[in-house]
């Protein structure tokens, strides 16, 4: 069997390989452009799959990229970064990789990316002196892993996200969080509303957010933004290798 026509490992490799952390390679620039895991042929199952979508599915950028690649006459590059792993210590190395390789197709980050991923030493001292929050409010977190002002990290904490808006309505307060920490505290003014251009006129030079919800609101009192910002999110309230960036938390008892 040829690998190379075949795209297929061997019965009696795939036993050896077990779970493996593979990455695509762009040939034609040595560009690493996605990195996952899996088992058995999965490294190969992107490439095999993408002739057959249709072009109103190139949504993907991953598939994107494969295509120009085939269209361009080469084949992507398949590598197994480590192999021979637990599926706890792939999930490790595919998140390490996602975070050593900038501007990959992958959708979603990888596990532990938003409280164990890239950090300045510093933020590594901040994330593990901080207080925990003590959660005296129904609040809504959301990860918006954004550094930047105070008014942007308003912006991209408001604007725009899939949540259930009856829910988030119930909720008191929203908590921008960044990396593990809590980084602003916000009031909602009225309620979350359809991320569109006629509610949120603000954000009008932006693609138009279909079923996504935006609020408009204003900062939280001294004493509430005291009481939340600058503490990090105790670990009960952490979902290990969880995508979703928004969690809704009942008040802690007392």
């Amino acid at each position: 069997m040829s690998l190379e026509d075949e795209n297929t490992f061997p019965a009696e490799v795939i036993e050896q390989l077990q779970t493996y952390v593979y990455r695509l390679i762009d040939p034609r620039n040595g560009e690493t452009f996605y990195i996952g895991k899996g088992r058995g042929n999965r490294v190969f199952d992107h490439a095999r799959a993408e002739p057959q979508l249709e072009n109103d599915e190139e949504t993907d950028l991953k598939i994107s990229r494969i295509r120009e690649i085939r269209l361009s006459g080469l084949k992507v590059n398949h590598v197994i970064h480590r192999h021979g792993l637990d599926d706890a210590t792939a999930m490790e190395v595919e998140a390490a990789l996602i975070d050593a390789y900038p501007g990959l197709a992958n959708i979603v980050g990888g596990i532990g990316q938003t409280s164990r991923g890239v950090m300045h030493a510093k933020e590594v001292v901040t994330r593990y002196a901080a207080l925990p929050a003590v959660f005296k409010h129904k609040v809504l977190l959301i990860n918006v892993n954004f550094s930047a002002t105070e008014r942007e990290l308003f912006d991209a904490v408001r604007y725009a996200w899939k949540i259930d808006a009856h829910k988030a309505n119930e909720i008191q307060i929203v908590l921008a969080v960044v990396k593990g920490i809590i980084k602003g505290a916000y009031v909602v003014d009225g309620k979350w509303l359809p991320a569109t251009p006629a509610n949120f006129p603000e954000f009008s030079g932006r693609p138009t957010n279909s079923g996504r919800y935006a609020f408009q609101g204003h900062k939280a009192s001294d004493e509430i933004w005291n009481l939340y910002v600058g503490k990090r999110i105790p670990e009960e309230y952490r979902k290990p290798g969880a995508a979703n960036p928004i969690r809704y938390v009942e008040p802690s008892p007392n």
